[in-house]
């Protein structure tokens, strides 16, 4: 189960490019629209079928990082101790967070091949700022896995700042590791474990509930 939320993760995060130019045009249909081009890119890319890291990361960098809001995500996930945080410590935190998500999701991009996704039709309004887009996840030989990502908007588009995968919050999830890790060891601590499980390659996502 780790490993299907692992990798249905960073299929779902690497589909939400171009929302940064949203403009009027409804999330659902800039991820679909999106989602079937980073999948052209995934099928045909040579270098990223061999397994290439370099080019993964690149592909993270140009289709994930500009849609997703990591100061907003690693404040939910660092919860109550957030406030206590220094400046430096912040701004450390979310760095470290950041490349714990880019390089985990990046290494599993390279193991997708038959998955596709389909899209939830969603209701909204153009007075609405905050949304769920609903998706599945289908493979063969598995059940669908509902995917739904948190998104709001911004006076630089629409940002995601959580997704639920088969209703476990990705923000949810981090908070309880990332808070039994301050109690024994402080912000600083925290910052640490992330950086090297950074540098390790970051195989493992936090714990699923139940798990």
């Amino acid at each position: 189960m780790l490993r299907s939320f692992f990798l249905s993760l960073a299929l779902v995060l690497s589909l939400n490019a171009s929302l940064a130019w949203a403009g009027d045009t409804p999330p659902d249909v800039l991820a679909r629209t999106t989602t079937q081009e980073v999948l052209l890119i995934l099928k045909q890319d040579k270098d990223i079928l061999k397994g290439n890291q370099s080019k993964v990361y690149q592909l993270v960098e140009d289709k994930v990082l500009p849609n997703f809001d990591f100061n907003r995500m690693t404040q939910l996930a660092v919860g109550k101790h957030w406030p206590g945080a220094t400046p430096q410590q912040k701004q450390a935190l979310v760095a470290e967070f950041r490349n714990l998500l880019v390089r985990t999701y990046s290494r599993s991009l390279t193991e997708f091949s038959n998955q596709t996704v389909e899209f939830k039709p969603l209701a909204i309004t153009p007075e609405d700022t905050d949304v769920t887009v609903h998706t599945e996840i289908r493979q063969p030989g598995a059940q669908p896995l509902p995917i739904d990502y948190s998104m709001y908007k911004t006076a630089f588009g629409w940002k995601v700042y959580d997704v639920a995968i088969d209703n476990v919050s990705l923000v949810t999830n981090y908070r309880a590791s990332f808070s039994s890790t301050i109690r024994q060891s402080g912000i600083d601590g925290l910052i640490k474990t992330l950086a090297s499980q950074s540098t390790q390659g970051a195989t493992k996502p936090a714990p699923r509930p139940g798990s």
